[in-house]
């Protein structure tokens, strides 16, 4: 039953790439493009020839997107059928050290680096002399540390993993992979302003930076705080704060017997935001800012846009993002439709550097103020728009999974309050089916033997899930 087992994933793939090819060829481009591949980098402020351009629109069609999922969920559970327990247990064991090493690659700009190398790559030894020279004069890494083996070994685990190409002995290069975590910044912008970084920006590099950092360290100590016997030392924090917050106020007595996962890694007895919002890490909550942008990215292209009849709203409809960050879903929206007023809700921290992240192109939105961002805590009473305005829409994009059923409840009451007869409430957010047959499955019968929920290819809900929960 096995082989069989293992017969119908195989045909799954082939019939997959099969239907993949078929998208791409039959499109109205008279020169049909081929998938993109893992070795050629796909800088984000190159300019797009014709032939990438409809590459890069294939590959973002939910059909191809789709047919990429079923693939990848193929090959995973494939993966999981042949590979030696011991072997894939390791593997997944040891994910955090890559997960370290796309950090570091992540925090040393080698990316860029790399990127003004150009295809022949760099040296190792080069490579980190241009690490240590885009440190700042007060933070030059310790030569003992960071030398060129060192550098070298965590390179080549990008590399095994296909994050880098090494294209000869100690030399490295950018693939597509790899690519994707381009800020487009010079190496002078970056040693000069690195707390700009991020701006204007895919949002890969920050998301990789944020996840690396704090995400990370949390995740570890997830086990520490369902099993108290397994720490040392404790902390006391409200219960029911979600990923953070201060927002306990009806129930300023329901205290946690134990600390949270974040609590723990970082040694404070302060919610999440509240821990961000701390002068000293200014850099963490500008790099949050953009790492959200960088989440529309799970998104198939105009999967916003097309979610809504938005040319159906009146003249000057008013749109309202709330907890919408720097804007990175709602400004979408503004731009393809003119007649829409976007206000984007946050914290003050948050709004105060949000009109920074936007670039050029979206100058004009931000200058004309069709879209304009304010503090509002949105546990508090409503209060209302400058204008008066009732809004038309409320969007809440990834942010009802930070919260409990209670704390949701209030935000979705407080909204329903300020609402208007028309108004209407769109809530965008990950849905975790079931990993068994259920009514919620992702696929049909035809996608046997795969799992109803994808597999691997849904994994990073889940994970995002365990993390905030």
């Amino acid at each position: 039953m096995t082989f069989a087992a293992l017969r119908d994933l195989h045909k799954c793939i082939g019939d997959t790439i099969d239907d993949l090819e078929n998208l791409y060829k039959g499109g109205s481009h008279p020169d049909p493009p081929d998938f993109p591949s893992v070795d050629v980098p796909r800088y984000a402020n190159t300019p797009r020839s014709t032939y990438e351009e409809a590459t890069d629109e294939l590959n973002a069609d939910p059909s191809v997107v789709f047919a990429i999922r079923r693939i990848k969920a193929a090959c995973g559970q494939l993966t999981a059928v042949v590979d030696r327990p011991w072997d894939a247990l390791m593997d997944a064991v040891r994910a955090s050290q890559l997960s370290t090493c796309l950090r570091f690659f992540e925090a040393a700009h080698v990316v860029e680096v790399l990127r003004e190398a150009g295809p022949s790559g760099m040296h190792v030894e080069d490579l980190c002399r241009s690490v240590k020279e885009l440190r700042s004069d007060n933070d030059i890494p310790d030569a003992e540390n960071l030398n060129p083996e060192r550098l070298s070994h965590i390179l080549r685990v990008l590399a095994t993993s296909h994050w880098l190409l090494e294209i000869s002995p100690d030399v490295f290069a950018n693939n597509r992979r790899s690519s994707l975590m381009d800020t487009g910044k010079t190496l002078e912008q970056l040693r000069a302003e690195p707390v700009w970084k991020y701006a204007d920006t895919n949002g890969a590099a920050a998301a990789v930076g944020q996840v690396g950092d704090y995400a990370s360290k949390v995740s570890v100590y997830l086990t520490e705080w369902l099993l108290p016997d397994t720490r040392i030392g404790s902390l006391s924090v409200d219960a029911t704060e979600g990923t953070g917050g201060d927002h306990m106020r009806e129930h300023p007595d329901r205290k946690a017997k134990h600390a949270t996962p974040f609590n723990l890694a970082f040694g404070t007895d302060l919610g999440f935001f509240q821990w961000l919002e701390l002068p000293e890490n200014r850099h963490r909550l500008i790099r949050f800012g953009h790492a959200m942008k960088g989440t529309s990215q799970w998104e198939t292209k105009n999967e916003v846009l097309d979610a809504f009849p938005w040319e159906e709203l009146p003249q000057n409809a008013v749109l309202v993002d709330v907890g919408g960050g720097v804007g990175s879903t709602s400004i979408t929206i503004a731009q393809a439709h003119s007649h829409i007023h976007v206000v984007v809700e946050d914290r003050e921290q948050v709004v105060a550097h949000a009109p920074a992240a936007w670039g050029p192109e979206y100058r004009p939105l931000v200058e004309s103020e069709r879209i304009v961002w304010r503090s509002r805590d949105f546990f508090a009473a409503w209060d209302p728009l400058p204008s008066a305005r009732i809004p038309n829409i409320f969007l809440l994009r990834l942010i009802l999974h930070n919260w409990q059923d209670e704390e949701s409840l209030k935000i979705l009451r407080g909204l329903r309050a300020a609402s208007g007869p028309d108004t209407k409430l769109i809530i965008g957010d990950m849905l975790l089916p079931h990993a068994c047959g259920s009514q919620d499955a992702l696929i049909t019968q035809k996608d046997l033997p795969l799992l109803p929920n994808l597999g691997v290819a849904s994994i990073q809900g889940y994970l995002i899930d365990v993390m905030v929960s």
